[in-house]
């Protein structure tokens, strides 16, 4: 017998044959399914870039799919074909598993590229951010998670732990259910924050007595960066349980309060002519609102506040800088002597002794 006779002879020969047909026909089908697609997919940009994410995985996909039917029409006596169908079965979960993971990141950057967040109102595209980012994050856990269970179930050893697990599921149930507390907790908590939404990304919030804006939402935790650039880190249940302000919760617009304290006698007309000077002289002022009032008076000095709106927080903490600083330097320079004071003994002249001297006011 020839070496061609011993090779047509084989038993595996015409499974090889048709494995070496399916897999160059999946791979004429990727590319020419590929390119329709993307030409039919561009009027909508996240179909579209799913379709463009999911080019990669799908050539190691529709080949696997190929030879696995080809695996699925061999003869059952063929020796080493369930070793065979195994291995490319569990080839094959892991290459969808691949596809999913990259057809939800592709269509999530698709969505999150019609709505860019480096605009003066993004207000809405903060919005579409944290939904998506957070959506997409626990789907992609339970495609991971649902891929490996079906990789171990396709192990008879698994389905038998599995069994006996079930049998014993009353301890093993609370003892499982107790250890994957915290992960549902937070995987819960995950899907309250991208539907109900008390926090966004780039969202400015006051937590624990800091202040920050949020910087990434994870499946597990926030990452709150602070403004002197240290991050503060709390888990996903925080923002569900423990009550926070959040200062760009329907706008980015901010109602800024500047106090400073002055002596009774102060003249107020001045002082709010200043402030109108200032306030329209500032870049940060956005032109809705400003005013100044006396709030409140104690026995030694009076409290004035100024109020001025502006765009964002950072702006709103910069104008306050910038009237706070020309307040005082106005009183400095025009009113010195109605600066805040400590008087010492009686100021009435018809309660003085004669011959005693009488003690100044000394500045505070």
């Amino acid at each position: 017998m020839t070496l061609m006779q011993s090779i047509l002879s084989h038993p595996w020969f015409g499974t090889w044959l048709a494995a070496v047909i399916a897999v160059p026909v999946a791979l004429v089908v990727h590319r020419i399914g590929g390119m329709v697609l993307k030409r039919i997919t561009r009027p909508a940009p996240a179909i579209h870039a799913m379709v463009v994410a999911c080019h990669a995985p799908a050539r190691a996909v529709l080949p696997l799919i190929a030879l696995q039917m080809v695996w699925q029409a061999t003869p059952e006596d063929l020796r080493y074909i369930e070793n065979v169908r195994h291995l490319n079965g569990l080839l094959l979960i892991a290459a969808t598993t691949w596809l999913a993971l990259k057809a939800i990141g592709g269509f999530a950057d698709g969505v999150l590229a019609q709505h860019p967040s480096d605009i003066a109102d993004n207000l809405q595209a903060r919005r579409v951010l944290t939904q998506t980012r957070v959506l997409a994050r626990t789907a992609m856990t339970v495609v991971v998670i649902a891929g490996g269970a079906m990789m171990l179930m396709t192990f008879p050893g698994a389905r038998q732990v599995g069994a006996s697990l079930l049998a014993s599921a009353g301890v093993i149930g609370i003892v499982a259910g107790l250890a994957a507390k915290p992960v549902f907790s937070n995987l819960i908590a995950g899907l309250q924050l991208a539907l109900a939404q008390p926090i966004r990304i780039d969202d400015v919030l006051v937590v624990e007595g800091e202040w920050g804006r949020v910087e990434e939402i994870t499946g597990t935790f926030v990452v709150l960066k602070i403004w002197d650039e240290r991050r503060l880190i709390l888990p996903l249940t925080y923002f569900i349980e423990k009550p926070f302000q959040n200062w760009t919760r329907h706008s980015s617009q901010i109602l800024g309060s500047v106090f400073v304290y002055a002596d009774y006698g102060m003249p107020l007309a001045p002082l709010r002519a200043e402030v109108e000077r200032i306030v329209k002289a500032s870049p940060e002022w956005d032109g809705r609102f400003f005013n100044l009032r006396v709030t409140d008076a104690t026995e030694r000095t009076m409290q004035i506040r100024v109020l001025c709106t502006a765009a964002t927080s950072g702006m709103a903490f910069d104008l306050r800088c910038n009237v706070r600083e020309g307040l005082i330097d106005f009183m400095q320079r025009e009113y010195p002597q109605h600066l805040p004071k400590v008087r010492v003994g009686n100021d009435h002249p018809a309660e003085r002794e004669p011959g005693v001297p009488q003690p100044q006011a000394v500045a505070a």
